[in-house]
């Protein structure tokens, strides 16, 4: 069959998959339109530049989120890719001291077996160096300090069951791990023992905002490495900017916008049935359960409060009205916030259990912060969403540059970037993501200058290398298209999280102020 016959094939099997342009409440889509995709069960003062400074015991992270902020190109570079040659000498030292992983390909790649149990808090954990970042392995399972140089072939019988044992991974059969609870680290779980080096994360973040006045800059030097599940619904609100840095000012600014708020839902709100407003209230009431199936917006009550925020918001933003994906958007806020008045899981909490008081502060405060982040990307939803096209075409001639074999690969197989990457672009990877990395994600954005504008451009081209082995080896258009929607990061965590926000960083010095070598 021709490409074109095999794509026109895949169209028609999988239309249901395919993500197409989101649709703005009230407007009906095409018959080609793909329909929303189906969630399959399977998807950062430096100290010094010496050598004292990388080792074992240090927060790789946390020292490339300090030279983020007081060093120039350069160095960021340098720190970048030693954060992942870091990780990658500490995974040679794992296996230095256990030769037997050598001999069982089985026992190196399987999630179910013994090298990556979890814990009895759902963590996965590795029994030698439980803080090691697992990236790219080549083909005789070693990890790479760069997932651009992962090597294309596998010459090995074991490689090619390597490769099988992963993809088994992202099979529909495997059964899916919630994306609420069991958060994969301290700062996400519920309130498992801490370690020494995240008890004193923690007093570091408890007494930056303790003062009288919050240092916005040193918060986002702090949160940029992710922040402890305690303190994150506080220091969410001021990197956001809908808490001011005074202390004392805070609980009066929280009365006045919780209140204001709530006089949107009185004027508003009985709105959502007439003619003029119908179409909009419908679309969220159809989205919303659409939503990944482990999300807590199954719960009625949630569901209510969701959509009172995305009907309000869409009424406050005629510019744009309701686009589908939005939706998405509240979820971490709202998780992060209901946080901050429990201190158990999320997955068998009953919402409906909370005061009214508390559940009025947490819809108000969810709707004001995901207000925040959509005024920085609201292009994206606006006409045409001339944003996510912009996005998307950047995304495309950066992957050009960085890995032209990826690139080259999927253009011979005719696979349009915006197929796929229009999805990242519009949920922010959302749908591509557990929730626990998502969150942990928000954490680097919001500290971030422009991170959910700008840096996560750079995200998505880390992400998309990220997968280059299992790109490569695809050899039609329809394998392309099912894998590039079903990436298998179900088991992904703070450790994966951070070496792709490792890589970005790298990918944006490189690329960001460099005009000749990237076209904005």
């Amino acid at each position: 069959m021709s490409g074109d016959g095999n794509k026109k094939q895949f169209w028609k099997r999988n239309a249901a998959k395919v993500p197409g342009s989101l649709i703005k409440a009230g407007q009906r889509p095409s018959p080609s339109t793909p329909g929303k995709p189906k969630k399959a069960t399977t998807f950062q003062e430096f100290e010094s530049i010496t050598s004292d400074a990388w080792d074992v015991g240090d927060d790789d992270d946390e020292l490339l989120a300090m030279a983020a902020q007081n060093l120039n190109i350069e160095v960021v570079m340098e720190t970048a890719n030693k954060v992942i040659e870091n990780h990658s000498k500490l995974q040679e030292r794992q296996k230095l001291d256990d030769p037997q992983r050598d001999d069982d390909p089985q026992e190196e790649t399987a999630y179910d077996d013994e090298e990556d149990e979890e814990d009895e808090d759902g963590d996965l954990t590795s029994p030698e160096v439980s803080f090691a970042f697992p990236g790219s392995l080549d083909t005789e399972g070693r990890l790479v300090k760069s997932h651009s140089e992962a090597p294309i072939g596998s010459p090995k019988d074991a490689a090619g069951e390597h490769a099988a044992l992963y993809r088994q991974r992202s099979l529909p059969h495997r059964p899916v791990i919630p994306l609420v609870a069991r958060m994969a680290d301290q700062n996400t779980s519920g309130t498992p023992a801490m370690t020494e080096r995240e008890a004193s994360r923690l007093d570091k973040f408890k007494q930056l905002l303790a003062g009288p006045n919050t240092d916005l800059e040193e918060l986002r030097k702090l949160s940029w490495s992710g922040i402890p599940r305690q303190v994150r619904p506080i220091a969410w609100k001021l990197l956001s900017g809908y808490l001011p840095a005074n202390a004392e000012r805070r609980e009066n600014v929280l009365q006045r916008k919780r209140q204001e708020y709530f006089g949107f839902i009185q004027q508003y709100y009985d709105s959502r049935n007439d003619e003029h407003h119908q179409d909009t209230y419908r679309q969220i009431q159809i989205d919303i359960p659409r939503m990944s199936p482990e999300s807590l917006v199954l719960q009625p009550k949630v569901t209510e409060i969701f959509e009172r925020i995305l009907f309000i918001w869409a009424i406050r933003h005629p510019a744009s009205g309701y686009v589908q994906g939005i939706n998405d958007l509240v979820t971490p806020f709202f998780v992060v916030y209901v946080f901050e008045y429990i201190e158990e899981e999320v997955e068998n909490f009953d919402v409906s259990s909370l005061q009214e008081e508390a559940l009025r502060n947490i819809e108000a405060d969810s709707f004001w912060c995901m207000s925040k982040l959509l005024d920085g990307i609201q292009d994206n939803y606006t006409f045409a969403q001339p944003g996510i096209q912009r996005k998307v075409k950047a995304l495309e001639e950066l992957v050009s540059r960085i890995d032209e074999s990826v690139h080259h690969h999927m253009q011979h197989y005719e696979v349009e970037y915006l197929q796929f990457a229009f999805r990242w672009m519009n949920n922010l990877l959302m749908r591509e993501l557990p929730l626990r990395c998502t969150i942990r994600l928000w954490d680097t954005y919001q500290a971030e200058p422009e991170g959910f504008s700008h840096f996560h451009l750079y995200v998505c081209a880390a992400f998309l290398v990220r997968w280059r082995k299992e790109i490569l080896e695809e050899r039609d258009f329809q394998g392309l298209m099912i894998l590039l929607q079903n990436l298998p990061t179900m088991h992904w965590g703070n450790e994966e999280v951070s070496v792709l926000l490792a890589e970005a960083y790298r990918l944006k010095f490189a690329f960001a102020d460099a005009p000749n070598h990237y076209k904005r």
